[in-house]
């Protein structure tokens, strides 16, 4: 059988701590007293800390010094792994854990390429830890998407070439960083926020019972 690396982000496709995020953005944004809604956190999915922190301060025309951004950042940290604490199993979302089996029983490649700063703690959290046979996450990458950087990574620590790479991404930049590295985007959400992608389904139970074996035959146009 042929084979593919299959790379996964994080947020929005295995587990959805999008909420956490948004919670804790929106207490850092109210206490700098900066309205901030689902509309401004959905431009922050797949940026980095810092950058998030910066568009927050700039959409509310704000400015801090350099000591309080910082204690912010850690104080927003801080609430949000609070909040993954209390993850367990059954916060997968639907279909990615039997995905996930059916590519290990094939002895597909499977990696993480996630933002995210606590990738590790989180998978271990939903169990699914050992799945993955590669995980890059913010703390070894120093480009956000949509530079393909976390993702080349991954397929280098799979050692697979990004040609024979499949990436599964929630948002623009993260498709648009697969795209960029020549690796075939699936996305996961709204196929019009994702339509650069060459494939989006609204999650994984949307996919047709084979699609693991049409995704190993398919190729990037």
């Amino acid at each position: 059988m042929s084979k593919k690396a299959f790379i996964f982000d994080l947020d929005g496709v295995v587990v959805d701590t999008a909420k956490f995020h948004f919670v804790a953005w929106q207490r850092l944004a109210a206490s700098l007293d900066i309205n901030f809604t689902e509309v401004e956190n959905e431009q922050l999915k797949g940026v980095s800390r810092v950058r998030s922190l910066e568009k927050i301060l700039a959409w509310g025309g704000k400015t801090i010094d350099a000591a309080t951004f910082d204690s912010k950042l850690i104080e927003k940290n801080q609430e949000y792994l609070e909040m993954v604490e209390t993850l367990t199993q059954t916060d997968i979302l639907p279909g990615v854990h039997e995905f996930l089996l059916r590519l290990r029983s094939s002895g597909q490649p499977i990696a993480l390429g996630s933002a995210s700063k606590n990738a590790r703690p989180i998978l271990k959290k939903l169990g699914i830890y050992d799945l993955f046979d590669a995980i890059v996450d913010g703390t070894d990458v120093t480009k956000a998407k949509p530079d393909p950087e976390v993702f080349i990574k991954a397929c280098q620590l799979l050692d697979m070439p990004a040609q024979n790479a499949i990436v599964f991404e929630d948002s623009i930049a993260g498709v648009q960083a697969a795209n960029n590295a020549g690796m075939i985007s699936i996305g996961l959400g709204d196929p019009e926020n994702l339509k650069e992608a060459d494939a989006v389904f609204s999650s994984f139970t949307e996919m047709p019972a084979d699609y693991q074996e049409q995704l190993l035959k398919k190729v990037k146009k």
